[in-house]
């Protein structure tokens, strides 16, 4: 007898049918599923960029390195400082111009050069002639300062004569110095001149052919101007090997690099600067510790190095250093970045109040001759200082990773700095004579970026060599200021207190 199949439930054609729309709704929320993931991780590496991008766009010279002038630039926020300071003139209603007690220039009466004498011309009323008219005198005088009327250059032909003596013999002239063997040269008044423009006026060499053929008619090649270049700076080797041995010597000195276009187009190259309140020395090439010992002064110096936080200045090849001091100026601002990065954190407006504090105690110690901070100013700051550093370290966190290949969250290397190098953010606090801040140095570099010294000048990576020993025999013969004591105009020895006065190096 044969089993009979049950017959077929008119539902199993429903639910295969289901079956299989199910299937492929699982496979489009996969695919679906995948294509979100890919959106997500496009979202996050967006919203990445963003980030970068606005932190990128809120750098100015308050929270970074980048100089006063790009704050003016079209997008970019003013620095806080600069808020702060106008809010204050505004509270004060500073009158514009020249403050009470800033330095200024004045013309004096002296004796003058030439005297011109001028008359009466014309007619008088009764119809003589003034020009018969009797002197009485002077009635009043008028001095005024001015250059005499540029004269154009003149060409000097210098022929060496022959003598015969008496005895028979013939002697020849010596030719000049200053005279090359030479049909035709440029004196060395007009070399000099187009020397003075390229380096020290930072004039590009087209303007300066331009400028010396304006002023005095004579014509120069931009080859011949580079090659003055090369002499100048062989003439000052003795100068500035002597500037780098009193730098090597000075028992503290700041420490600065910057980048600069030297040689072909595209072609960057860094000025290694070393300064002391009184002598500066530049050396060119790379950013790396090579250039550092080929520059010549670090490895031989054995003073307290004021630099920013550049791994090159803290490595371990320097152990002739007597020690750091990281520049207070660079540490505010990098606070004032954590400041704006983390707007409802306390700890880097703690930090930057405690590091002003001690940067005005430290100015006012020095004007007072103390050799120190007193401990009752100093101890309550520097414990402000740490307890603001203990809690941004446990806000911000570390990223896990290799130390040099992760990227740690903004802040997080800085407060690292200051708990491991403490002794050296804060050691001006405990030594008058160590500099708070690295302005000294800044400002000796900042020029040769900012107004481009080589690169408009130098086609090569040679010549620019000699504008930096020009550069840095130049600094040492020019006076850094005014005396705010007795005026006068003296190299300074340092800056004091918050304004720009200058303490004068002679004997008080």
């Amino acid at each position: 007898m044969t089993e009979s199949l049950p017959p077929e439930d008119p539902r199993d054609a429903l639910i295969g049918e289901q079956a299989a729309r199910l299937a492929a709704q699982d496979e489009q929320i996969a695919v679906h599923g995948e294509r979100i993931a890919a959106l997500e991780a496009l979202v996050a590496e967006l919203g990445e960029q963003l980030d970068a991008a606005r932190r990128a766009a809120s750098r100015n010279s308050g929270n970074s390195s980048m100089p006063p002038s790009s704050d003016d630039l079209p997008g970019r926020r003013p620095a806080a400082r600069k808020e702060r300071r106008a809010a204050e003139r505004a509270e004060r209603k500073r009158k514009p111009g020249k403050q009470p007690g800033s330095p200024g220039a004045a013309m004096r009466w002296r004796k003058a050069d030439e005297v011109v004498g001028h008359f009466p011309q014309g007619d008088c009323a009764c119809g003589a002639d003034l020009a018969d008219a009797a002197d009485l005198g002077v009635a009043r005088s008028y001095q005024q300062e001015d250059v005499p009327e540029p004269q154009p250059s003149r060409r000097y032909q210098h022929d060496l004569h022959r003598a015969r003596c008496a005895c028979g013999r013939v002697h020849v002239a010596l030719r000049p110095a200053g005279v090359p063997d030479a049909p035709l040269s440029v004196g060395p008044r007009l070399s000099a001149m187009a020397v003075y423009l390229s380096v020290f006026q930072h004039v590009p060499v087209e303007r300066a052919q331009a400028l010396i053929a304006d002023l005095t008619g004579g014509v120069l090649s931009a080859g011949f101007v580079h090659s003055c270049l090369g002499k100048a700076a062989g003439l000052v080797t003795d100068a500035v090997r002597l500037i780098r041995t009193l730098i090597a010597a000075a028992p503290v000195a700041g420490f600065d690099e910057t980048t600069l276009r030297s040689g072909p187009a595209g072609d960057k190259k860094y000025v290694h600067g070393a300064f002391t309140e009184l002598y500066s020395a530049f050396w060119l090439g790379t950013r790396g510790l090579e250039t550092m010992k080929e520059a010549g002064i670090l490895p031989s110096f054995a003073g307290i190095v004021v630099s920013d936080r550049y791994a090159g200045y803290y490595s371990q090849t320097w152990a002739n250093l007597a020690g750091h001091q990281a520049c207070a100026a660079h540490l505010t601002r990098d606070f004032q970045d954590c400041a704006e990065t983390y707007p409802d954190a306390a700890w880097p407006e703690q930090a930057m109040r405690s590091l002003r504090g001690l940067i005005r105690a430290g100015h006012v110690a020095r004007e007072q001759g103390l050799p120190a901070i007193p401990a009752e100013d100093r101890e309550p700051l520097e414990t402000e200082f740490r307890r603001a550093v203990t809690v941004g370290l446990a806000a911000v966190s570390r990223v896990p990773g290799p130390k040099n290949q992760v990227k740690q969250q903004p802040g997080r290397e800085l407060l690292e700095f200051c708990k491991t190098r403490q002794a050296d953010v804060l050691r001006f606090a405990a030594d008058t004579s160590v500099w708070p801040t690295n302005n000294i140095s800044e400002r000796g570099v900042r020029p040769l970026k900012t107004r481009r010294v080589a690169p408009a000048r130098c086609r090569a990576g040679a010549p620019s060599a000699p504008c930096m020993h020009l550069v840095g025999a130049h600094g040492a013969s020019k006076p850094r200021g005014r005396c705010h004591r007795c005026r006068s105009s003296v190299a300074v020895r340092a800056p004091v207190a918050r304004r720009q006065q200058y303490a004068c190096t002679r004997q008080r």
